[in-house]
């Protein structure tokens, strides 16, 4: 771990782990980063933001990168344990794509109707029940992807569709990455899955996406995330320990930054303001 500064003959590694919605980016953000600074290191790996959190609060790492915002609790065990409050950082903003296979004749949808889809009372079970003709899907059932609980994308999504409160049905299929949610909806023609825009690909569909039944639906895209008529959008943070110093506040200001943020951009995400 870093400890916030370092001398010119020594490598400074910065260990920086979390978010699977965010791995590609925080990755690309630590090989743009080294080609600059040449003695600094940035080891990223993911598993998932309530992984990353975990790290964060028994101090195995300098950054955590999270698709969701730390709960309370969470905050108070990392200051229980290192006596450092976690500070959060806006690195972007992510819109949170519904994805359907290629073929599926289905445009949009509602977050009643995935709610009706996903939600532990929900009663949608096939996709005839959305007034589709779906040849693809012989058996018309609805195969739920979804990620598993640790997951900050699983923990966004849900209460997006469902509410603080709400729950998912048993039965879908829990995966680890966003990419592999993807890649099953595209090699599944009943199924319908969520994960970031940026990992689409030309085997899947994204859905438009309405608040409430017979109203306007928007795609994800960065302009309806920055305009606020896409519903399924969320920001991405990184917490660091304590207020950053030295080489640890120097690559989140490079994050920050008008570079770092074209990165974003490049990645398949809506950067922030840059100053």
């Amino acid at each position: 771990m870093s400890n916030g500064s370092s001398t010119k003959e020594e490598k400074v590694t910065i260990q920086n782990a979390g978010s699977d919605t965010m791995v590609n980016l925080a990755q690309a953000w630590a090989e743009s980063y080294a080609s600059l600074e040449q003695k600094i290191s940035v080891e990223v790996s993911g598993g998932g933001s309530g992984t990353g959190i975990a790290a964060l609060i028994n101090g195995t790492v300098d950054i955590a990168n999270c698709s969701r915002s730390m709960k309370p609790s969470e905050i108070e065990k990392a200051v229980q344990n290192t006596g450092k409050e976690p500070k959060e950082f806006i690195v972007g903003f992510d819109a949170l794509a519904v994805y359907v296979h290629k073929e599926n004749p289905l445009e949009k949808i509602s977050l009643q109707q995935l709610a009706d889809i996903y939600g532990e009372q929900g009663q949608m079970t096939t996709w005839s029940k959305l007034d589709i003709q779906y040849a693809a899907c012989k058996s018309d059932e609805i195969i739920r992807v979804s990620r598993q609980s640790n997951s900050g994308t699983y923990v966004y999504f849900r209460e997006a569709i469902l509410g603080k409160t709400g729950d998912f049905k048993l039965g879908s299929r829990d995966l680890h990455g966003s990419k592999d949610v993807v890649e099953l909806v595209a090699n599944t023609p009943c199924a319908i899955g969520y994960s970031g825009m940026g990992y689409a690909t030309d085997h899947v569909k994204m859905l438009k996406v309405s608040k409430k039944d017979g109203e306007q639906a928007a795609g994800p895209s960065v302009e309806n995330t920055l305009n606020g008529t896409y519903p399924i959008a969320r920001p991405l943070y990184i917490y660091s320990l304590g207020e950053p110093s030295g080489d640890v506040k120097k690559y989140l200001d490079w994050i920050l930054s008008e570079t770092g943020q074209s990165i974003v951009s490049k990645s398949g995400y809506v950067p922030v303001e840059t100053k």
